[in-house]
Protein backbone atom coordinates (compact mmCIF):
# COMPACT_ATOMS: atom_id res chain seq x y z
CA UNK A 1 0.00 0.00 0.00
CA UNK A 2 2.83 2.13 1.03
CA UNK A 3 4.12 2.43 -2.83
CA UNK A 4 0.81 2.86 -4.32
CA UNK A 5 0.53 6.24 -6.33
CA UNK A 6 -2.32 8.94 -5.06
CA UNK A 7 -4.21 9.12 -8.53
CA UNK A 8 -4.30 13.59 -6.91
CA UNK A 9 -1.02 14.00 -6.64
CA UNK A 10 0.88 10.78 -8.31
CA UNK A 11 3.03 10.35 -5.41
CA UNK A 12 3.70 7.38 -3.37
CA UNK A 13 1.61 7.65 0.16
CA UNK A 14 4.13 6.17 2.19
CA UNK A 15 4.88 4.63 5.53
CA UNK A 16 3.97 7.47 7.66
CA UNK A 17 0.26 8.21 5.36
CA UNK A 18 -0.59 4.28 5.38
CA UNK A 19 0.53 3.89 9.50
CA UNK A 20 -1.87 6.63 10.46
CA UNK A 21 -4.69 5.50 8.81
CA UNK A 22 -4.34 1.97 9.73
CA UNK A 23 -3.83 2.99 12.92
CA UNK A 24 -0.71 1.14 13.86
CA UNK A 25 2.93 2.24 14.92
CA UNK A 26 5.42 2.66 11.96
CA UNK A 27 7.60 0.68 14.08
CA UNK A 28 5.27 -2.48 13.73
CA UNK A 29 5.80 -2.26 9.99
CA UNK A 30 9.60 -2.17 9.70
CA UNK A 31 9.25 -4.90 12.25
CA UNK A 32 6.73 -7.20 9.83
CA UNK A 33 9.59 -6.07 7.00
CA UNK A 34 12.30 -6.98 9.18
CA UNK A 35 10.75 -10.64 10.00
CA UNK A 36 9.33 -11.50 6.36
CA UNK A 37 13.36 -10.70 4.97
CA UNK A 38 14.67 -12.86 8.42
CA UNK A 39 15.86 -16.17 6.92
CA UNK A 40 16.82 -17.34 10.30
CA UNK A 41 13.88 -19.33 12.44
CA UNK A 42 12.09 -16.99 15.31
CA UNK A 43 13.19 -17.82 19.06
CA UNK A 44 12.61 -18.03 22.38
CA UNK A 45 10.41 -14.95 23.56
CA UNK A 46 11.88 -13.32 26.65
CA UNK A 47 15.07 -13.48 28.40
CA UNK A 48 18.05 -16.05 27.47
CA UNK A 49 17.76 -19.16 29.65
CA UNK A 50 20.87 -20.15 31.61
CA UNK A 51 20.62 -23.40 30.04
CA UNK A 52 20.13 -24.52 26.17
CA UNK A 53 17.68 -27.63 25.38
CA UNK A 54 21.23 -29.86 24.78
CA UNK A 55 22.13 -28.84 28.27
CA UNK A 56 18.73 -29.21 30.03
CA UNK A 57 17.94 -32.82 28.23
CA UNK A 58 21.12 -34.21 30.24
CA UNK A 59 19.90 -32.93 33.75
CA UNK A 60 16.59 -34.65 33.01
CA UNK A 61 18.06 -37.85 31.69
CA UNK A 62 20.32 -37.78 35.13
CA UNK A 63 17.54 -37.06 37.27
CA UNK A 64 15.60 -39.78 35.73
CA UNK A 65 18.65 -42.30 35.77
CA UNK A 66 18.85 -41.20 39.94
CA UNK A 67 15.38 -41.51 40.56
CA UNK A 68 14.50 -45.03 42.75
CA UNK A 69 11.18 -45.10 40.35
CA UNK A 70 10.35 -46.50 36.74
CA UNK A 71 8.13 -44.13 34.04
CA UNK A 72 7.89 -41.33 35.88
CA UNK A 73 6.47 -38.04 34.23
CA UNK A 74 7.98 -34.54 33.48
CA UNK A 75 5.55 -32.99 36.34
CA UNK A 76 8.27 -35.08 38.73
CA UNK A 77 10.63 -34.65 37.02
CA UNK A 78 10.43 -30.26 36.52
CA UNK A 79 9.69 -30.28 40.52
CA UNK A 80 13.04 -32.50 41.65
CA UNK A 81 15.01 -29.97 39.13
CA UNK A 82 13.31 -27.17 40.74
CA UNK A 83 14.61 -28.68 44.18
CA UNK A 84 18.23 -29.02 42.96
CA UNK A 85 18.18 -24.92 41.87
CA UNK A 86 17.66 -26.01 37.84
CA UNK A 87 15.06 -23.04 37.12
CA UNK A 88 12.99 -23.88 33.93
CA UNK A 89 8.97 -24.05 33.34
CA UNK A 90 7.17 -27.18 33.24
CA UNK A 91 6.02 -26.98 29.79
CA UNK A 92 9.53 -26.89 28.51
CA UNK A 93 10.42 -30.13 30.31
CA UNK A 94 7.44 -31.55 28.62
CA UNK A 95 8.47 -30.33 25.16
CA UNK A 96 12.41 -31.67 25.52
CA UNK A 97 11.17 -34.97 27.37
CA UNK A 98 8.54 -35.38 24.37
CA UNK A 99 11.00 -34.92 21.48
CA UNK A 100 13.63 -37.00 23.66
CA UNK A 101 11.15 -40.06 23.62
CA UNK A 102 11.55 -39.74 27.83
CA UNK A 103 7.88 -39.57 28.39
CA UNK A 104 6.08 -42.55 30.15
CA UNK A 105 3.20 -44.29 28.00
CA UNK A 106 -0.18 -42.61 29.15
CA UNK A 107 -3.08 -44.97 29.61
CA UNK A 108 -6.68 -44.24 27.03
CA UNK A 109 -8.92 -41.91 29.21
CA UNK A 110 -12.02 -44.16 29.02
CA UNK A 111 -15.53 -42.37 29.09
CA UNK A 112 -17.80 -43.83 31.89
CA UNK A 113 -21.21 -43.44 32.47
CA UNK A 114 -22.26 -41.40 35.86
CA UNK A 115 -21.40 -43.59 39.46
CA UNK A 116 -23.06 -43.55 42.55
CA UNK A 117 -19.61 -42.10 44.24
CA UNK A 118 -19.54 -38.39 43.18
CA UNK A 119 -17.67 -37.27 46.61
CA UNK A 120 -14.13 -37.18 47.55
CA UNK A 121 -12.60 -40.01 49.94
CA UNK A 122 -9.55 -38.33 50.93
CA UNK A 123 -9.86 -36.97 54.30
CA UNK A 124 -7.83 -33.65 55.97
CA UNK A 125 -5.95 -35.32 58.13
CA UNK A 126 -4.15 -38.53 58.55
CA UNK A 127 -5.46 -41.73 60.43
CA UNK A 128 -9.21 -40.65 59.74
CA UNK A 129 -9.17 -43.20 57.05
CA UNK A 130 -7.33 -46.05 55.74
CA UNK A 131 -7.98 -47.94 52.43
CA UNK A 132 -7.52 -51.51 51.88
CA UNK A 133 -6.79 -54.15 49.13
CA UNK A 134 -5.45 -56.19 47.11
CA UNK A 135 -3.62 -57.87 44.17
CA UNK A 136 -1.91 -60.73 42.75
CA UNK A 137 2.08 -61.52 41.72
CA UNK A 138 3.81 -64.63 40.97
CA UNK A 139 7.17 -66.36 42.64
CA UNK A 140 9.53 -68.60 40.55
CA UNK A 141 9.40 -71.18 43.02
CA UNK A 142 5.70 -70.90 44.74
CA UNK A 143 4.05 -69.47 41.94
CA UNK A 144 0.90 -67.33 42.74
CA UNK A 145 1.35 -65.11 45.81
CA UNK A 146 -1.72 -62.40 46.85
CA UNK A 147 0.00 -58.71 48.27
CA UNK A 148 -2.20 -56.77 50.85
CA UNK A 149 -1.66 -53.41 51.28
CA UNK A 150 -3.10 -50.56 53.41
CA UNK A 151 -2.69 -46.73 52.51
CA UNK A 152 -3.70 -43.49 54.51
CA UNK A 153 -6.84 -41.67 52.05
CA UNK A 154 -4.86 -38.13 53.69
CA UNK A 155 -1.26 -38.54 52.79
CA UNK A 156 -1.70 -41.43 50.42
CA UNK A 157 1.44 -43.39 52.56
CA UNK A 158 1.47 -47.32 52.50
CA UNK A 159 0.99 -47.66 56.03
CA UNK A 160 1.11 -51.21 56.17
CA UNK A 161 1.96 -54.25 53.43
CA UNK A 162 1.89 -57.77 53.47
CA UNK A 163 2.33 -60.93 50.86
CA UNK A 164 1.22 -64.72 51.45
CA UNK A 165 0.80 -67.96 49.67
CA UNK A 166 -3.13 -68.52 50.59
CA UNK A 167 -4.75 -64.82 50.63
CA UNK A 168 -7.70 -65.45 52.90
CA UNK A 169 -9.12 -63.43 55.67
CA UNK A 170 -6.37 -63.43 58.25
CA UNK A 171 -3.56 -62.59 55.75
CA UNK A 172 -5.48 -59.63 54.67
CA UNK A 173 -6.14 -58.50 57.96
CA UNK A 174 -1.90 -58.02 58.42
CA UNK A 175 -1.57 -54.71 56.91
CA UNK A 176 -4.03 -53.35 59.13
CA UNK A 177 -2.37 -55.05 62.21
CA UNK A 178 1.06 -53.12 61.24
CA UNK A 179 -0.74 -50.00 60.67
CA UNK A 180 -2.46 -50.51 64.08
CA UNK A 181 0.69 -50.66 65.84
CA UNK A 182 2.95 -48.46 64.23
CA UNK A 183 0.08 -45.51 64.34
CA UNK A 184 -1.71 -45.83 67.81
CA UNK A 185 1.46 -47.82 69.31
CA UNK A 186 -0.46 -51.07 70.40
CA UNK A 187 -2.65 -53.71 69.43
CA UNK A 188 -5.82 -54.04 71.71
CA UNK A 189 -9.83 -53.01 71.95
CA UNK A 190 -10.99 -49.96 70.76
CA UNK A 191 -7.43 -48.36 70.33
CA UNK A 192 -8.45 -47.49 66.86
CA UNK A 193 -11.59 -45.77 67.53
CA UNK A 194 -12.64 -42.53 65.21
CA UNK A 195 -10.77 -44.51 62.06
CA UNK A 196 -12.32 -45.80 59.08
CA UNK A 197 -11.46 -48.43 57.25
CA UNK A 198 -12.24 -48.29 53.40
CA UNK A 199 -12.29 -51.42 51.51
CA UNK A 200 -14.64 -53.35 48.27
CA UNK A 201 -16.73 -56.66 48.58
CA UNK A 202 -14.00 -58.99 48.51
CA UNK A 203 -14.71 -62.57 50.32
CA UNK A 204 -11.36 -61.49 52.73
CA UNK A 205 -13.09 -58.54 53.76
CA UNK A 206 -16.78 -59.16 54.12
CA UNK A 207 -15.98 -62.12 56.32
CA UNK A 208 -17.43 -62.42 59.72
CA UNK A 209 -14.38 -62.61 61.21
CA UNK A 210 -12.31 -59.55 59.44
CA UNK A 211 -15.39 -57.38 60.29
CA UNK A 212 -15.09 -59.21 63.62
CA UNK A 213 -11.52 -57.79 64.42
CA UNK A 214 -12.34 -54.70 62.88
CA UNK A 215 -14.94 -53.75 65.81
CA UNK A 216 -12.49 -55.70 68.15
CA UNK A 217 -9.59 -52.51 67.45
CA UNK A 218 -12.86 -49.95 67.28
CA UNK A 219 -12.03 -49.14 63.21
CA UNK A 220 -15.37 -48.68 61.44
CA UNK A 221 -16.22 -50.60 58.41
CA UNK A 222 -16.81 -48.35 55.19
CA UNK A 223 -17.54 -50.56 52.10
CA UNK A 224 -17.53 -49.19 48.65
CA UNK A 225 -20.04 -48.67 46.28
CA UNK A 226 -20.56 -52.44 44.46
CA UNK A 227 -19.58 -51.12 40.93
CA UNK A 228 -17.65 -48.13 41.49
CA UNK A 229 -13.99 -49.13 42.23
CA UNK A 230 -13.48 -45.23 42.68
CA UNK A 231 -14.80 -45.75 46.13
CA UNK A 232 -11.53 -46.98 47.09
CA UNK A 233 -9.65 -45.44 44.29
CA UNK A 234 -6.55 -44.58 46.97
CA UNK A 235 -5.86 -47.89 46.95
CA UNK A 236 -6.35 -48.78 43.47
CA UNK A 237 -4.15 -45.87 43.23
CA UNK A 238 -1.16 -47.02 45.29
CA UNK A 239 -1.69 -50.67 43.96
CA UNK A 240 -0.65 -49.02 40.58
CA UNK A 241 2.55 -47.71 41.96
CA UNK A 242 3.16 -50.66 43.48
CA UNK A 243 2.93 -52.91 40.00
CA UNK A 244 4.60 -50.35 37.94
CA UNK A 245 7.54 -49.69 40.51
CA UNK A 246 8.05 -53.24 42.10
CA UNK A 247 6.11 -56.38 40.98
CA UNK A 248 6.27 -55.69 37.15
CA UNK A 249 10.23 -54.70 37.11
CA UNK A 250 11.57 -57.40 39.30
CA UNK A 251 11.27 -61.13 39.88
CA UNK A 252 11.30 -63.19 43.20
CA UNK A 253 11.62 -66.64 44.28
CA UNK A 254 9.42 -67.25 47.15
CA UNK A 255 7.26 -65.56 48.97
CA UNK A 256 9.59 -64.40 51.64
CA UNK A 257 11.58 -62.97 49.30
CA UNK A 258 8.98 -61.06 48.22
CA UNK A 259 7.55 -59.60 51.46
CA UNK A 260 11.21 -58.80 52.16
CA UNK A 261 10.91 -56.42 49.18
CA UNK A 262 7.87 -55.35 49.67
CA UNK A 263 8.46 -53.54 52.79
CA UNK A 264 11.82 -52.37 51.80
CA UNK A 265 9.83 -50.36 48.90
CA UNK A 266 7.05 -49.28 51.09
CA UNK A 267 10.20 -47.19 53.01
CA UNK A 268 11.69 -45.73 49.88
CA UNK A 269 7.36 -45.01 48.65
CA UNK A 270 6.80 -42.56 51.57
CA UNK A 271 9.95 -40.86 51.91
CA UNK A 272 10.22 -40.30 47.76
CA UNK A 273 7.61 -40.92 46.35
CA UNK A 274 6.23 -37.48 45.06
CA UNK A 275 2.73 -36.52 45.10
CA UNK A 276 1.32 -33.85 43.15
CA UNK A 277 -2.13 -33.04 44.93
CA UNK A 278 0.36 -32.61 48.04
CA UNK A 279 2.83 -29.79 46.01
CA UNK A 280 5.06 -32.64 45.07
CA UNK A 281 6.05 -33.69 48.40
CA UNK A 282 6.14 -37.37 49.52
CA UNK A 283 4.12 -39.22 51.58
CA UNK A 284 5.82 -39.17 54.71
CA UNK A 285 6.21 -35.45 54.23
CA UNK A 286 2.88 -34.56 54.37
CA UNK A 287 2.06 -36.76 57.70
CA UNK A 288 5.15 -34.51 59.17
CA UNK A 289 3.73 -31.36 57.81
CA UNK A 290 0.18 -32.12 59.03
CA UNK A 291 1.28 -33.61 62.17
CA UNK A 292 3.51 -30.25 62.87
CA UNK A 293 0.74 -27.98 62.10
CA UNK A 294 -1.70 -29.71 64.30
CA UNK A 295 0.56 -29.56 67.57
CA UNK A 296 1.38 -25.93 66.65
CA UNK A 297 -2.06 -24.78 66.77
Amino acid sequence: MRRTLSPSTNRRYGVRMVAAEWEIGRSTVYAARERAQSTEPPGKRGPRTKYSDAELTDLIRADLSASPFVGEGHRKVWARLRVARVRTSRTRVLRLMREAGLLAPSRQVRVLGPRNHDGTIVTKQPDEMWGTDATSTWTVKEGHVTVFVAVDHCTAEGVGIHAAKIGNRFEALEPIRQAVRDRFGSYGPAVAVGLQLRHDHGSQYVSDDFQDELAFLGIESSPAFVRAPEGNGCSERFIRTLKEQLLWVQTFDTVEELRLALHAWLKVYNEQWLIERHGHRCPAQVRRDLLASSVAA
